[in-house]
């Protein structure tokens, strides 16, 4: 394994170099988003490292106070644009707490599957573009006819492919079509049965692991001081998850598997990303199977004018990046007083200062994508 990793990655051992300040960013094909990374060098070894975030900043937390309860679903539906479903779901969730409407139960159900196959589209992504961003091409090809086959699916009950919009104040935009639940059970068997086809390429390939094995330790310490949650911090030895935990929607009547490893390298974080893809496939078509068995509404009857009584409520999902908390104010205006977010992608974002100073350049891009981040998240 050390000669491989030698082959692939090299050293610069022996080298008498003076340090160097290099900036990786802001426009750096291989970060997800505007990131920029600022590092001091010792020849091929990074001493430094400060990320920099902003570049992609559109004051999200400040336009929610000048939309009112129904439209700002729509913002939050595009601060991580992978996890569009989860994101309204969370601010939904938060604004129904706070005027206290209990949504119906066939609502509910919805939610969570279409939660779930939004998590295994959001995985599918990272599971392509890792092992492309440290030069394996072929697992995007994989990745992406499985996000295809569950794309049309969320197409046809949602009218879209990335940004949803199809929760609402008090359940969601409208009943599914008829027989989707059956087509939607369909795709996810079918993803189910090639799933392997992209796990068996990557997960034991002998230059990945030799790229990733060992590389971008997390302690579990670290990361729970760092605030870290999701598949990074479970990978890390952390086992926490929102949806067995602290269950909203209907979680509790679910058996939740958590998947975690100890190692805390770049290797576990993405064995735990690939596993909890297979788990999050049963948990949908769980959920499927109970939409079928429940009749009635799939939302509450709201005033023209929605607004929400003076007050305060706090909402956290576990979202496919990690733990998304939604803080509303209200002074019972018809637009929120505040609306702060607290993102997944932020907390964990802040351990690349501690993750990569001591690696070398080729470990950088390794441990940068295999923290799983949307810098739309970071910069809300």
């Amino acid at each position: 394994m050390d000669a491989l990793r030698e082959m692939t990655v090299g050293t610069g051992a022996g080298l008498e170099t003076a340090d160097m300040v290099l900036n990786i960013g802001p426009q750096h094909p291989s970060t997800h988003g505007v990131l920029r990374l600022k590092l001091t060098l010792d020849g091929e070894q990074v001493v430094t490292c400060e990320p920099i975030i902003g570049y992609m900043h559109r004051g999200a937390e400040k336009l929610f106070e000048v939309r009112d309860y129904r439209q700002i679903l729509m913002l939050a539906n595009r601060h991580d644009w992978l996890s569009a479903f989860s994101n309204e779901l969370g601010v939904a969730l938060a604004v129904e707490r706070l005027m206290g409407i209990e949504v119906p139960e066939r609502a509910t159900w919805l939610r969570m599957a279409l939660a779930e196959l939004n998590r295994v589209l959001n995985h599918l992504m990272f599971l392509g573009s890792y092992p492309l961003e440290i030069g394996a091409i072929t697992p995007m090809f994989y990745a992406f006819r499985e996000r295809e086959t569950l794309q049309a699916v969320m197409e046809e009950v949602s009218g879209g492919r990335i940004h949803y919009m199809f929760n609402r104040v008090g359940g969601l935009k409208e009943e599914v079509p008829a027989g989707w639940t059956g087509r939607a059970r369909e795709a996810i068997r079918v993803v189910r049965e090639r799933l392997p086809d992209l796990d068996n390429l990557i997960r034991r390939n002998d230059i990945f692991l030799a790229r990733t094995v060992g590389v971008g330790v997390l302690t579990a310490e670290q990361a729970a001081a760092f605030g870290a949650s999701g598949p990074v911090a479970r990978a890390s030895g952390l086992d926490f998850d929102l949806r067995r935990d602290e269950p909203y929607l209907a979680y509790d009547e679910l058996d939740v598997p958590v998947v975690t490893r100890s190692a805390g390298d770049c290797h576990s974080r993405f064995e735990v990303l690939l596993d909890q893809t297979y788990a999050s496939l049963d948990l949908a078509e769980q959920c499927l199977d109970r939409v079928d068995r429940i009749a009635g509404p799939v939302n509450v009857r709201l005033p023209k004018v929605v607004k929400a009584p003076e007050g305060h409520t706090y909402a956290w999902t576990e979202n496919p990046l990690g733990i998304n908390g939604y803080y509303l104010v209200s002074r019972g205006e018809k637009t929120p007083w505040r609306m702060k977010l607290r993102t997944a992608s932020f907390a964990n974002v802040q351990a690349l200062s501690t993750l990569i100073p001591g690696c070398l350049v080729p470990d950088l891009i390794a441990i940068l994508g295999s923290m799983f981040f949307v810098v739309g998240d970071v910069d809300k």
